[in-house]
């Protein structure tokens, strides 16, 4: 049995121990919670905003004239006569950079195309002249009269038109040739300049006029030099919808013949 003296030692030493336990577990670490960093915190992702589908304006056939001689949409043949048959155009001008066996002017808006599109021929390795452009009334009154004095008004109307039908006198129509043999022929338009041409004309604004099988239509012989002027936009729309003629695509009666 433990003497008072013992009782109070055994106190102290329980008092101490217990003391002590709570001093470690006080001086314990606290646990802690791992803090995210930016990078392991996802963003959220935005949606991107579609861009809206630009709208392409449908094509207007109404956009210029067929009957205005001032037009570049003015259709003439043989059914359609410029009014007034000596109609002149006022913006006349001469291409620049392209070599015009007979000096030639254009139209100011056809003269530019032609530039371009002749020098693309060029960069194309087709090296193509203007042969002919831009004919007056009177020019074309003694050139239709030589070829009924030659062949025959029948045999000239198949090629030649009558003094106020010719596109030339438009001023928007070139004629083109390659320094080759088709001067003026039928077998131009299969010379790699002829098919070059055609292929790229709408590029540039500028349909085949008369094309092969379409005599019916249009009234004269195929002639695959014959390059008229329409604008971009017109070309482009005749070409996307395989119409090649200008009769047909604004749904003009056929012109194989003059009226009288």
């Amino acid at each position: 049995m433990l003497s008072s003296h013992g009782r109070r030692a055994a106190a102290l030493a329980g008092g101490l121990a217990l003391a002590l336990s709570a001093g470690l577990v006080a001086c314990a670490p606290e646990a802690t919670v791992p803090t995210p960093s930016p990078a392991d915190t996802a963003a959220p992702t935005a949606t991107p905003t579609p861009e809206p589908t630009p709208l392409v304006p449908e094509f207007d056939p109404s956009a210029h004239s067929i009957d205005d001689p001032t037009s570049i949409w003015v259709v003439s043949n043989k059914l359609r006569p410029l009014t007034p048959v000596d109609f002149a155009p006022e913006d006349l001008v001469m291409p620049e950079g392209v070599e015009n066996e007979f000096s030639q002017p254009l139209r100011e808006a056809a003269a530019r195309a032609a530039e371009q599109f002749v020098g693309a021929a060029a960069v194309a390795g087709q090296q193509v002249r203007i042969i002919s452009a831009y004919r007056d009334y009177d020019t074309q009154v003694s050139l239709y009269d030589g070829y009924v004095a030659r062949d025959g008004q029948d045999a000239a109307d198949t090629y030649s038109a009558r003094p106020g039908h010719s596109e030339h006198q438009t001023g928007l129509v070139i004629d083109l040739d390659d320094h080759g043999d088709c001067y003026l022929a039928a077998c131009f338009g299969e010379t790699p300049a002829g098919s070059w041409l055609a292929l790229h004309a709408f590029e540039y604004g500028f349909i085949v006029r008369y094309p092969a099988g379409k005599e019916d239509v249009t009234g004269f012989m195929p002639e695959p030099w014959h390059f008229r002027y329409v604008g971009a936009e017109l070309a482009a729309e005749m070409r996307d919808r395989r119409i090649t003629t200008l009769e047909e695509f604004f749904e003009l009666p056929p012109a194989p013949g003059y009226a009288q």
